[in-house]
């Protein structure tokens, strides 16, 4: 029986050679480490919800008194880290998600604050954008802030850009499209504890697409107070098809599940039909297969750069 490396070495000898020399910067054992971090947290939230068959059925109609659905949502506040949560099928998108989390949490006069500067194209259309619907048609101003050039928050701008108006400090996570780093779950905190010796207390929304179970901690556990992400990608497992999530302080969540529903329902109707079993299996199998995703994206980084091929990240 020939082992991984033996075969690699006989089938394919350039890239065993290549792949030799890359392996010290992927860290496998770091990534596998977080992988595992987190597979236990979502294992031990599974158990203390005592989740069974009976959850995976879903409902019809209005939806009320849907227990797995209700089960999933308090598993995601304990995942992600929050007082309330709102998972659900009838959210289409990331972008469906953001734009329920922050129209529902600002009214026409409040300034929302963007601090990784402009948003990605389909949100900007919603933010940054005039048009029917946008939030400068609905009298909600919105303001960027570019990362300074190590990557950090430019707390500077922040602090002179803040007042009694500012509703929101909106944090996008991952790069997007553009070759900026992603924001680490670390900073996220750090600004968190630097906005309670303020004058004024906006919330602070976290844009959390892609990148759920990438780090040890989620930015909900790190101080944000709300974290919105799409079912479509990690916590989704590759299986979940389709979905949002918005998780945090009960009165950010309501307002957003307002939004999306009807005001004065606070998140108590909405039926799963059959998408319950795959939203839970998705996300049992998220942390790992983000850190199989992880890897294999950093491998192919570094095959690319071993061939000669600038990459980035």
């Amino acid at each position: 029986m020939l082992t991984e490396t033996q075969f690699l070495s006989r089938k394919f000898p350039a890239l065993a050679k290549a792949l030799a020399a890359v392996m010290p910067s992927l860290e496998p054992y770091r990534i596998s480490a977080i992988d595992l971090h987190n597979q236990a947290r979502v294992l031990e939230a599974f158990s203390q919800h005592r989740v069974d068959s009976y959850d995976l059925l879903g409902s019809t109609g209005y939806g009320y008194n849907d227990c797995g659905r209700e089960k999933l949502e308090a598993i995601y506040c304990q995942v992600f880290g929050g007082e309330a949560a709102l998972v659900r099928p009838q959210i289409a998108s990331g972008t469906h998600a953001l734009w329920l989390g922050l129209s529902g949490n600002a009214q026409p006069g409040d300034e929302i604050i963007a601090i990784t500067g402009q948003p990605y194209a389909t949100l900007a259309t919603v933010l940054a954008q005039t048009g029917p619907g946008s939030f400068k048609s609905l009298g909600i101003e919105f303001k960027t802030i570019d990362l300074l050039p190590d990557g950090g928050f430019d707390l500077d701008a922040l602090a002179g850009s803040l007042s009694a108006k500012t509703k929101i400090i909106y944090i996008q996570k991952s790069r997007g499209y553009s070759l900026r780093n992603p924001v680490s779950t670390k900073q996220i905190g750090e600004l968190a504890s630097w906005l309670k010796g303020k004058a004024v207390s906006p919330a602070v929304i976290v844009d959390n697409c892609y990148g759920e179970f990438v780090e040890i901690r989620e930015p909900g556990e790190a101080g944000a107070d709300l974290t919105i992400g799409s079912l479509i990608k990690n916590p989704g497992g590759g299986l979940a098809e389709t979905g949002g999530y918005l998780v945090g302080r009960k009165d950010l969540v309501t307002n957003a599940a307002d939004r999306l529903l009807a005001p004065g329902l606070a998140g108590e109707i909405g039926s799963t039909g059959n998408y319950l079993r795959a939203m839970y299996q998705g996300l049992f199998l998220a942390p790992h297969f983000v850190g199989q995703a992880v890897y294999n994206a950093r491998f192919a980084a570094a095959m690319a750069e071993y061939l000669g091929l600038v990459t980035t990240p």
